[in-house]
């Protein structure tokens, strides 16, 4: 601008005198600077939206790394301490807030109390908790975690799978929150032993395996149990199964029958069989057994029994078969096993018939036909070079009861058949439905089934022993259906 043009606008500012606007616009920006002194900040004047929108993401920033240096610094100070099994777990709390104050206070940061409070729970949760995995975990929606690698998580949700936001930093991060999880409960994982079974302090079941098994990275697989365990009247409200198989299964354990639950992966056996257990009268003595404790038993006399592996040195395993055997000779009322999956349904099916009547168990098979077959392999596995007639005549006489349980394509779970085993003909085991599930009430317009399990209309042949014990049904639970569910049956 020239000195001519210069004296022209200060001639024509005096000509038009001050603008109004702008000076209104001077005079509110000077009370708000005002108040904001008072108030101990000075806000950004309209306009500067773009940097306050940067001061604020450059100050979320340096908290992500303040954090991530107080949470190294912590790893580095306590190391073996943060997974220490005979730490108690307030004494362990109290020295990680005590540490990191110090790491605070050697940062000299100035931090508001909101700020602190907020970053001294996110490093607890990262150098004692579960890290990023800790929301999914408080999640009460969430009923599975799968971790596929650092940035690659999965839950599932009402039967469905997704993919989640939360990611770890790198594979040593992964690697550190899965150490912890295993350490927790006296359990190993490293390239000697690089896969492993463990559990939450909440009960959530946890597989872990790492590299070199797992090629692209560790993967770690929580599976989740409701801190509240499920009641009987919350399966049959969740459509799991209806009001009428609910009064039958009760009445087979009051009935002191042997159950097998049968399902696939995932499909709730260990729940339903959580479920089955809590009609065991509570005068009775209960041993469970299992390869890492899940049930939830709410009943006073019962004794958990855990089995355990191999330690660094390849000694000291003690598996499900040896805890069968001892449960035998501790006076058991009942025996509970959390699933067979070896050697030792030979020996749950010879306690079975030797007197030990209201056993329950599960296996992995996807229908009452394949539970039978299931077990007669796993027997043959025992090693006893049994003839496969021995083996039959055995699982015929000892199991009364198989309960399917599957998860449907709609993502829900749904016991589809109560099967009695009524015993051998032949060669052949023989087997009858007393609930089928009824496929042809089709579905909803959300694609979720509208069918339920309906009685067939064949009275079981345990249902004598109802009548000897004094157990009283009523009439619906043996009803005929309206029409025969269109549902492939046991046999």
């Amino acid at each position: 601008m020239s000195l001519n043009e210069r004296l022209a606008e200060a001639r024509g500012e005096q000509a038009l005198g001050p603008d109004p606007v702008r000076l209104a616009r001077e005079a509110a920006a000077e009370e708000a600077k005002s108040l904001a002194a008072r108030a101990g900040s000075v806000p950004k004047q309209r306009g500067d939206g773009g940097s306050a929108a940067t001061e604020v993401n450059a100050r979320g920033e340096g908290l992500n790394r303040l954090r991530e240096r107080a949470t190294l610094a912590l790893f580095d100070r306590l190391g073996t301490k943060l997974n220490d099994p005979n730490l108690p777990e307030e004494q362990l709390h109290a020295l990680v807030r005590a540490e990191l104050q110090r790491v605070l206070a050697n940062e000299q940061t100035p931090l508001t109390a909101e700020d602190r409070q907020r970053l001294s729970a996110e490093v607890v949760d990262e150098v004692l908790g579960h890290g990023p995995l800790q929301p999914l975990l408080d999640d009460p929606t969430v009923s599975e975690i799968m971790v596929n690698g650092p940035d690659m998580v999965y839950v599932e949700r009402a039967g469905k799978l997704s993919r989640s936001t939360v990611s770890f930093a790198n594979e040593e991060h992964l690697r550190r929150v899965i150490e912890r999880i295993v350490s927790r409960v006296g359990r190993r994982i490293d390239e000697s032993s690089p896969l492993v079974d463990a559990r939450l302090a909440d009960g959530s079941r946890v597989n872990a395996i790492i590299p070199p098994l797992a090629f692209g990275g560790s993967s770690l697989t929580i599976r989740k149990f409701s801190r509240k365990p499920f009641q009987v009247s919350d399966l049959v409200a969740f459509g799991t199964m209806s009001p009428e198989m609910a009064e039958l299964l009760r009445a087979c354990v009051e009935a002191r029958l042997n159950i097998v639950v049968s399902g696939g992966t995932g499909t709730g056996k260990t729940t339903l069989l959580n479920v089955l257990s809590s009609f065991i009268p509570a005068n009775e003595r209960i041993i469970t057994i299992e390869d890492a404790v899940e049930l939830q038993l709410q009943q006073d006399h019962v004794v958990r029994l855990e089995s355990r592996p191999a330690n660094i040195e390849g000694k000291g395993a003690v598996g499900i078969r040896e805890l069968v055997r001892n449960s035998l000779r501790m006076r058991p009322d009942r025996i509970v096993v959390g699933e067979v999956r070896g050697g030792e349904s030979l020996d749950m099916l010879q306690a079975m018939n030797t007197g030990h009547d209201g056993s329950l168990s599960t296996v992995h098979a996807n229908s009452p036909r394949d539970a039978v077959s299931r077990l007669e392999t796993l027997v043959l596995m025992a090693g006893m070079d049994l003839p496969l007639r021995a083996v039959r005549e055995q699982v015929a006489s000892a199991v009364d009861v198989i309960v399917q349980i599957s998860r449907l394509r709609d993502g829900t779970r749904r016991v589809t058949h109560v099967t009695e085993v009524q015993g051998l003909e032949g060669d052949t085991v023989t087997l009858q439905d007393a609930f089928l599930f009824d496929y042809s009430a089709g579905t909803d317009l959300n694609g979720r089934f509208l069918g339920k399990a309906v009685p067939t209309g064949v009275r079981p042949r345990f249902a004598e022993r109802f009548a000897d014990l004094g157990i009283s049904l009523s009439p619906r639970v043996f009803g005929a259906a309206t029409e025969r569910p269109r549902m492939r049956g046991a046999g």
